[in-house]
C-alpha cells in the first residue's frame, strides 16, 4: 500500500507518491501533474462526466452541459449544504467535490501500481475567517470525502507549511523563513525555520512558528476584475425609467463569481432581466446580459477575465475579447485599474502576513526570505503588498502550482513510512 500527498486546490490540482527515494507527482491529466479543478457533466452523451482541460474545452465548444469550476469554495461557504441541477436530477455540491477526489485516486493509483490506502491531504490555513466552528467543519466535510473514495488514513497539513518542507529541500544553509501561499481561494501564510540539518527531523513543532490565513485569493481577483471591467457592459451601473433606480447589482456579482455562475442559469433569472430590460435605460447593454444567462456564457466570460488578469502580470493593458457575446465587443482592463479594484484585498493580505510575523513572535527584520507559492502570488500587487510585512527580507520562489504536492508528498512519506 502507498500513501499520497493531495493539493485540491480551488483553480488546480496535483498529487504523488513517493518512488525511487524523491517525491514523484503522478500524471492526472495526459502527461500534465497539474489539472484545473474543473468538471463537465456532458448532456450530449448521457452525462458522462469530462475533467480538467478537457472539461473546460469540452464546454467552450458549446457542448449542453453543466461546467462545474473552483469547486473548493464551496467548502468554507454556505453553498456546503446546497444541491445543483445536473441535467434531469439534482446532486449536492460535496458530491460534485467527491467525484473530482476520486478521479484524482484513481489516477495516482494508476501511477504507482497499487491502492493507495492513505493521504497527507492539503488544506489552508483558514477555510473560514473568523468562525472556528464552521472551519472545523469544512475539514471534516473533506475528510469524510477522502474516506468515502477509499483513503483510509487521513491526515491534514497545512498548505504553506508543505510549501516551506519543498523549499527546504533546496535551501543551502538555516533561515527564517515566511512562506506566501496565495491560492485560488485563500492566501495562506506560514513562518518556519528551515534548514539541510532540520530535513530528517520526525518531529518539526518547534520550527513552525506561525500560523495565519484569510479566504482571498485570485478567483476573488477574478470577480473584482469582471466586475469592473466586463459588467458594465451588460449593464451594471445603468440606469431604470421607474424611479431612476440603478439595475439590481446581485446578478452580476453572481456572474462574476466563478462558485455561483451556474446559478444565474435559471428561467426566474431570466424572467426578472427580461423585466428589467423593459424598463432599462441602455436596453442594448442589458441585453446582453440576457443574452449572456440564457446562452450560459458567463463560465465564458469568467475565462476571458481570467486570461487578462494573468496578462496583466506581464503588461499594463489587457483586451478581453467578447466576440462569442457580440461581434466586434471586447472590454480593455489596465494594470493600474485592476490593482485599483483589489486594493482592498491586497492590503488584507500585508495584514495577514504581519499579524503571522507578529504570531511567530519575531520582529519583521528576522524573516530572512518570503517563499512565493500559489498561481496568485504571480500578481505584481500582490507580492508587493506581502513584501511590506517583511521588507528586508530575500524573495524566492518556486513552482507556483506544483510545490504545496511535492511538499505534501514528502509528509505522506515521512508520516507513514
Amino acid at each position: 500500500m502507498t500513501a499520497c500527498g493531495l493539493d485540491f486546490g480551488t483553480s488546480n490540482s496535483a498529487l504523488g507518491v513517493w518512488r525511487d527515494g524523491a517525491a514523484a507527482l503522478a500524471p492526472v491529466e495526459g502527461a500534465s501533474t497539474l489539472i484545473p479543478s474543473a468538471i463537465f457533466f456532458d448532456f450530449e452523451h448521457h452525462g458522462r462526466v469530462i475533467y480538467g482541460r478537457d472539461a473546460v474545452n469540452t464546454y467552450i465548444g458549446e457542448h449542453d452541459g453543466r461546467l462545474m469550476r473552483a469547486l473548493k469554495t464551496i467548502l468554507g461557504s454556505p453553498l456546503i449544504d446546497e444541491a445543483t441541477a445536473v441535467g434531469r436530477r439534482r446532486i449536492k455540491l460535496t458530491e460534485v467535490v467527491e467525484i473530482f477526489v476520486r478521479h484524482l485516486k484513481t489516477k495516482a493509483e494508476e501511477f504507482a501500481g497499487t491502492e493507495i490506502t492513505q493521504v497527507v491531504h492539503g488544506r489552508p490555513v483558514r477555510f473560514v475567517d473568523g468562525d472556528d466552528v464552521a472551519d472545523a467543519r469544512a475539514q471534516s466535510v473533506l475528510e469524510d470525502i477522502a474516506h468515502r473514495v477509499g483513503f483510509r488514513d487521513v491526515l491534514f497539513e497545512y498548505e504553506p507549511i508543505a510549501a516551506a518542507y519543498h523549499y527546504e529541500e533546496t535551501a543551502p544553509g538555516e533561515e527564517i523563513v515566511l512562506v506566501a501561499d496565495i491560492g485560488g481561494g485563500t492566501s495562506d501564510f506560514s513562518v518556519i525555520r528551515i534548514g539541510p540539518e532540520r530535513r530528517g527531523r520526525v518531529d518539526r513543532r518547534d520550527d513552525l512558528l506561525g500560523n495565519s490565513g484569510v479566504r482571498i485569493g485570485g478567483t476573488d481577483f477574478d470577480t473584482r476584475l469582471n466586475v469592473d471591467a466586463v459588467m458594465p457592459l451588460l449593464g451594471l451601473g445603468t440606469q431604470l425609467t421607474t424611479k431612476d433606480l440603478p439595475m439590481p447589482k446581485a446578478i452580476y456579482y453572481e456572474l462574476a463569481t466563478w462558485a455561483t455562475i451556474n446559478f444565474a442559469y435559471n428561467h426566474k433569472t431570466e424572467r426578472e432581466v427580461r423585466e428589467l430590460l423593459a424598463v432599462s435605460v441602455e436596453p442594448e447593454r442589458v441585453k446582453r446580459l440576457l443574452k449572456t444567462i440564457r446562452r450560459h456564457l458567463g463560465h465564458r466570460i469568467a475565462f476571458a477575465v481570467e486570461d487578462a488578469k494573468i496578462a496583466l502580470s506581464e503588461t499594463e493593458m489587457a483586451a478581453l475579447l467578447l466576440d462569442f457575446l457580440e461581434a466586434g465587443l471586447q472590454a480593455n482592463a489596465t494594470q493600474r485599474g485592476f490593482e485599483r479594484a483589489i486594493a482592498d484585498k491586497t492590503e488584507a493580505l500585508t495584514k495577514m502576513a504581519a499579524l503571522c510575523i507578529n504570531k511567530a513572535g519575531i520582529r519583521p527584520d528576522a524573516v530572512q526570505t518570503i517563499f512565493f507559492t500559489g498561481g496568485s502570488s504571480r500578481v505584481p500587487a500582490v507580492r508587493q503588498a506581502i513584501r511590506k510585512a517583511a521588507p528586508q527580507a530575500n524573495v524566492a520562489a518556486g513552482s507556483d502550482f506544483l510545490s504545496v504536492a511535492l511538499g505534501l508528498t514528502r509528509e505522506a512519506q515521512r508520516r507513514f513510512a
